[in-house]
């Protein structure tokens, strides 16, 4: 059975949610594992044209949210300098390897595959073992840029909360959160260049502070699909200075941010499918879905309203 075509964008930045589980029963992925894994994330993305911003590794899937630009953004001396980064100085970087890395580099799923194929050598070295390590071709879909981002991160975050592992999210290590908070962003390995341009802000920091809000404002609410946070603990963030309020609550349905191909407002949905929709041999007009709860969020998939997903 042939698979269905990615939806990418190659022609311009684009950010992308992706989903990748494990084939391996239970929780395969240890506080070890996890490390590892998360080592291997950031040094591609020092090799690729990609801005990280946002992740969680759990037991037995990862989420990344991710910008990739096109190829364009690839100059010749960028990517020469990330080729000796990646190859070392003894070899040569001619004009066949500029032509070759700059697609490459600039590629979501020449990333993905690096990370994974890098992370199950490992995994069946330290384990002694042999064959596949994760299950089905890996999930991506388009994000907008600005609050539909926001949106998306906070899932990513909270998918700890909703798994009953911690109190509040940034306690969990392997989360974009939780990394912010914990390590200060260490080696700026993660964006917070979120396109939301009502927050009016260009420090990080204070970029970091409203978007731990936001997403502990969020993480009270029942998302539908496993625990939530202490109101306890929401409330006492409250109190140490927590400023701006929540504008809208965020009743989210699960399956929207790990099933939709694209996710954003109507405008930025019938743009992305306007370009995309020689993919899905579908005729020139389609009904988008609004996701629940979210004004003015729309899904380019229909989703059946009875299915809840399963826990992300």
């Amino acid at each position: 059975m042939p698979k269905n075509a990615r939806f990418t964008l190659p022609h311009r930045p684009t950010v992308y949610h992706v989903i990748s589980r494990t084939a391996l029963p239970g929780l395969p992925l240890g506080d070890i594992e996890k490390n590892r894994l998360l080592e291997i994330i950031k040094y591609f993305s020092s090799i690729y044209y990609i801005d990280v911003l946002g992740f969680a590794i759990m037991g037995n899937h990862w989420h990344l949210a991710v910008k990739i630009y096109p190829r364009d953004y690839a100059t010749r001396q960028e990517v020469q300098d990330r080729f000796v980064q990646r190859y070392g100085e003894n070899i040569n970087f001619g004009d066949q390897e500029m032509e070759k890395f700059s697609k490459k580099w600039t590629d979501l799923s020449e990333f993905v595959r690096e990370i994974k194929q890098t992370f199950s050598r490992y995994y069946n070295r330290q384990h002694n073992r042999q064959g596949f390590f994760w299950g089905e071709r890996f999930k991506s879909m388009i994000v907008q840029e600005g609050s539909t981002l926001v949106n998306m991160l906070a899932y990513i975050d909270l998918n700890p909360i909703r798994a009953g592992i911690v109190k509040k999210p940034e306690d969990y290590p392997w989360s974009s959160l939780g990394y912010h908070t914990q390590t200060g962003n260490k080696d700026g390995f993660l964006s917070t260049d979120f396109g939301l341009k009502e927050w009016n802000e260009l420090d990080p920091k204070e970029i970091v502070r409203k978007y731990r809000q936001f997403i502990e404002e969020t993480g009270a609410l029942d998302a539908g699909n496993g625990m939530t946070m202490d109101k306890k603990v929401v409330e006492k963030a409250r109190k140490k200075g927590c400023k701006i309020t929540r504008s809208e609550r965020f009743r989210y349905r699960c399956r929207y941010f790990s099933d939709s191909g694209v996710i954003g407002g109507k405008d930025f949905v019938q743009e992305v499918f306007d370009q995309l929709k020689h993919l899905l041999g579908s005729k020139d007009t389609r009904i988008f879905t609004p996701v629940s709860g979210v004004k003015g969020l729309y899904s380019m998939k229909r989703l059946g309203q009875s299915k809840v997903a399963d826990l992300e």
